[in-house]
């Protein structure tokens, strides 16, 4: 089983014909983690619910971490997550920057 990184605390460019499944799905991830739920036409439980952002940082943190968990599960069902962690400083704390650096696996059977 090959682990994959979403590092959204690095730039990165969309790729229109991706040459894996593990890069599509990485790009899907990305489109998740960057999409205020409600804010896609046609697709509007696309996203993640931002109003978390409101929160203290320990508790937007938490709740981030679990939005995350569930919106790529249901999102993209070919990612099994197996770990959401932050890069960030005490100046992102302080600034309330909150970037995810997700780590997942394919599903069984996802080549």
């Amino acid at each position: 089983m090959s682990i994959h990184t979403v590092d959204m605390t690095q730039p990165s460019t969309i790729n229109f014909a991706p040459d894996t499944t593990a890069e599509e799905v990485a790009q899907n991830i990305r489109m998740i983690l960057t999409t205020p739920l409600g804010s896609a036409p046609l697709a509007r439980d696309v996203g993640l619910d931002l109003s978390i952002v409101d929160e203290p940082y320990p508790i937007a943190r938490a709740r981030l971490i679990g939005e995350i968990m569930t919106s790529v599960a249901t999102q993209e069902p070919r990612a099994v997550i197996t770990e959401v962690s932050f890069n960030g400083d005490l100046v992102d704390a302080l600034t309330g920057r909150l970037r995810a650096v997700v780590r997942y696996s394919l599903a069984e059977g996802v080549q």
